[in-house]
């Protein structure tokens, strides 16, 4: 994939986040769930690879921030699960390993993250056990959405131009 139609691809993802966080949550315990953010974790792990994913990951924390959309919580979760989301896709070239890195990544990693970095950055003093539960339930949600559509498109050519090009 040359680099005009990575980073293309890439605004596409970090557009998809950004918007469609505002449309698709559902209520989880005492915080919501943003199952697209996952979704996208996912998906650009299998199709472009761990260093995008985590880009797109970033820069999506960035925008909803910026625009009044997220918390700085969106960071520690979205980074390291699609991080993992893209390690775990490289090692074993599943779908579901992706979404297994992005469930364990985002839903265990990142909450067990988010309390310090909410204690030191926000001033909150939740423990794991408030941020766990919903970080688990919009992983899992997410995850599998993103499975779904990747299951349901063509990446084939996607993925074996990618591994030629070494992203």
């Amino acid at each position: 994939m040359n680099k005009t139609k990575l980073l293309t691809t890439m605004a596409v993802f970090v557009a998809i986040g950004t918007l469609g966080s505002q449309l698709i949550w559902f209520p989880a315990g005492v915080a919501k769930a943003y199952p697209v953010q996952h979704a996208i974790n996912v998906m650009a792990a299998v199709m472009l690879g761990t260093g995008p994913a985590v880009i797109i990951a970033f820069i999506i924390g960035v925008l909803r921030n910026l625009l009044g959309l997220g918390s700085l919580l969106a960071f520690p979760g979205g980074m390291i699960g699609a991080f993992l989301a893209g390690i775990l896709y490289k090692r074993f070239r599943h779908h579901f390993a992706a979404a297994i890195g992005e469930i364990i990544g985002t839903g265990v990693i990142g909450a067990l993250f988010a309390v310090p970095f909410a204690k030191i950055l926000m001033g909150t003093a939740f423990g794991a056990l408030f941020f766990i539960p919903p970080f688990l339930v919009s992983s899992i949600a997410g995850s599998f959405i993103g499975v779904f559509i990747v299951l349901r498109i063509n990446h084939h050519k996607i993925i074996e131009n990618n591994l030629k090009d070494g992203i």
